[in-house]
């Protein structure tokens, strides 16, 4: 079983395209670069610089500040000095209906006037040419929206554990060759981190609007996109675009908690299916290794060197320290862990925190 999750793995990878390397554009369209903020001081100094360095010209860089309550504000405005290529915007107050980052995007995507839309996050930092590549990587595949999932230089235990994770299990789950050439809703992965889209396809399908109420707005989004018959692929964006996604083990538990029961569908028989799932693939085999330890037999020690390098495969193409893959069945338990946890919020009517915000 687990040499055929290798072999898999290894095909399915195979389809997650690169961003061209040197991109040549015949034509520079305008794009409207859009970051949502809220308490994001900590990052407003390393968004901005790397924003600086972008090289793509016709661009415009619109920032707001989603009613902050620290320092954001200010220390944007100090950040963008006389650069005018930047707009600072104040967020409108959040409807009762709708979900705070999708309200910013929306508010966001209404001041641009790009042909393209990049909505980033505060916490990524991007390559100088993110742009050029994007835009010749969606010519080259003909494609109206690209997403990735970036590389995380994760600096605590709990995040080094569960975010890069992420890769491993859209490879593991997701049949991109499938996900990359056919507008099929269901076979869809996207990252809010890292989107852009046409601006032609984003008004067609209602925009973020059509997803007001969404907690994972970037894969609703991309079904959105693809219900409407227009191609959305997903790219391996490491090498240009990484994200500290989270600042501490708490911010990460809650990261997650928040997300991904509904990521999953909200769906208690999918939590039971990924547990039972990922306890035979990765923890039967520490099981054997621990039993190979006892009985001083190497040979139990195959399946687990087994799970490790299918990590190690993953880890590697996405820029991750190969070490973690050694960790995969604590990673494991700390996943099942989470999904039980985010399914139990939901299961008791409660809601989920995040930046000061409750959602349902």
């Amino acid at each position: 079983m687990t040499i055929l999750l290798n072999l898999w793995t290894i095909i399915n990878g195979f389809f997650l395209y690169p961003l061209v390397s040197k991109p040549k554009l015949s034509k520079q369209p305008k794009v409207s670069l859009l970051v949502p903020l809220r308490n994001e001081a900590g990052n407003v100094p390393g968004l901005l610089g790397s924003l600086k360095q972008i090289t793509y010209e016709n661009i415009e860089f619109i920032l707001l500040d989603d009613h902050s309550e620290d320092d954001t504000f200010a220390l944007l405005e100090k950040e963008v000095g006389s650069d005018a290529r930047f707009r600072i915007m104040k967020g409108k107050e959040l409807p009762p209906d709708w979900n705070g980052k999708v309200h910013a995007c929306h508010q966001l995507s209404e001041k641009a006037s790009g042909e393209y839309l990049v909505f980033l996050d505060a916490d990524a930092r991007v390559a100088p040419r993110i742009i050029e590549k994007t835009i010749a990587t969606m010519d080259k595949h003909q494609a109206d929206m690209i997403s990735g999932f970036p590389f995380y230089p994760n600096h605590h235990f709990l995040s080094h554990m569960l975010v890069p994770l992420q890769h491993m299990v859209v490879q593991l789950h997701l049949p991109l060759m499938v996900a990359n050439h056919s507008t099929r809703p269901m076979f869809t992965a996207a990252c809010g981190i890292f989107i852009c889209i046409e601006r032609s396809t984003y008004d067609q399908i209602g925009g973020h609007k059509s997803v007001q109420n969404s907690l994972v707005e970037d894969v609703h989004i991309a079904r959105e996109v693809k219900k409407q018959g227009h191609k959305m692929i997903l790219a391996n964006i490491t090498p240009s675009v990484l994200s500290y996604m989270y600042d501490s083990s708490r911010e990460t538990w809650e990261g997650f908690k928040k997300n991904i029961y509904t990521g999953i569908g909200r769906s208690v028989w999918m939590v039971l299916f990924l547990t039972v799932f990922y306890a035979f693939v990765f923890l039967v085999p520490f099981g054997y290794l621990l039993i190979g330890v006892v009985e001083n037999d190497i040979v139990y020690l195959l399946p687990y060197l087994l799970t490790v390098t299918f990590k190690m495969y993953v880890d590697s193409r996405t820029g991750h320290p190969l070490w973690l893959s050694f960790f995969v069945p604590l990673s494991i338990v700390l996943l099942i862990a989470m999904m039980f946890t985010s399914m139990s919020v939901h299961l008791k009517g409660k809601s989920y925190q995040w930046k000061g915000r409750s959602y349902e």
